[in-house]
């Protein structure tokens, strides 16, 4: 374990061994090296585990694979294994399809307080720009700068200004939009003891506001969500989403609705079990 450890990223991932080597390659390139990557696997086959040992030989960090077997959508329960496999203090977590820009651990290490948790955004790719990301478009940023995204065909809009590198602008950003600071999975960051004192993710939850809903609980717990969407980024590849489920959809709605109603700071259904209950 290094020394010198501040983070460790959760990176969730279920079969796209080709995304998460150019994930993990932009980790290897960060303005940091203070952390440790843990690799939340909801069941992938063979080829993400060659993807993680091909990257391991060839990286200073240490990555540690944390598998279950393939059972449908359950990616809370292996991000509760993820949290609790962590050797850091504080946990950044994201998602195995998206890119970190090169300031990306800095930022989100920069802005940490006490109680308080760090909500970042993502700049979604489209699909055909998605397919131009490779591993040298990343080692030169390119994929983070609005004129070669736009020349590779990504419509120009607002949204381009969560690629800024002004730190004033996006301060000011932060301040002035309307989005509120929540859980999201691809880019957020707590202290690893407040997500464990709210029993960290619901496990009766599948696809579909599982994130908030831990976020909601903190929240109640009395840690304070700061936006930095602005400030820390990543990139988004695009995707088709076939485990969205309305059926699940409408469990996990009911979840939310009982942690609000009941201001929950504590779930029976997360890392520690109640023996009483099955999930």
């Amino acid at each position: 374990m290094q020394s010198n450890l501040q983070a460790t990223i959760i990176v969730s991932t279920f079969n796209k061994p080709e995304w998460l080597k150019l994930v993990l390659l932009s980790f290897d390139i960060q303005t940091t090296k203070n952390f440790e990557i843990i690799i939340a696997d909801d069941g992938s086959d063979e080829k993400t585990k060659t993807v993680i040992n091909e990257f391991s030989e060839h990286s200073d960090l240490k990555v540690v694979h944390v598998w279950q077997e393939n059972n449908g959508f359950q990616k809370t329960k292996i991000l509760n294994k993820a949290i609790l496999a962590s050797n850091a203090d504080y946990l950044i977590f994201t998602d195995g399809d998206c890119i970190a820009r090169k300031d990306f651990v800095e930022t989100h290490l920069k802005l940490r307080h006490l109680k308080q948790a760090l909500s970042g955004g993502y700049f979604k790719l489209t699909d055909v720009v998605s397919r131009e990301v490779n591993e040298q478009v990343i080692r030169q940023q390119n994929c983070f700068e609005k004129d070669w995204l736009i020349a590779q065909g990504q419509p120009k809009t607002f949204k381009m200004n969560k690629l800024t590198k002004s730190n004033t602008k996006a301060k000011y950003l932060n301040f002035i939009t309307p989005t509120k600071a929540t859980f999201d999975g691809m880019n957020v960051s707590c202290w690893k003891n407040d997500i464990l004192a709210v029993n960290g993710f619901d496990e009766r939850m599948k696809y579909g506001g599982e994130d908030r809903e831990v976020g909601e609980r903190m929240m109640y717990n009395g840690v304070k969500f700061l936006q930095i969407r602005y400030s820390a980024i990543c990139v988004h590849l695009h995707h088709e989403r076939p485990y969205k489920n309305e059926e699940a959809l409408k469990i996990n709605k009911q979840i939310r609705k009982n942690t609000k109603q009941e201001k929950s700071t504590y779930t029976k259904f997360g890392i520690k079990k109640d023996a009483t209950i099955s999930l």
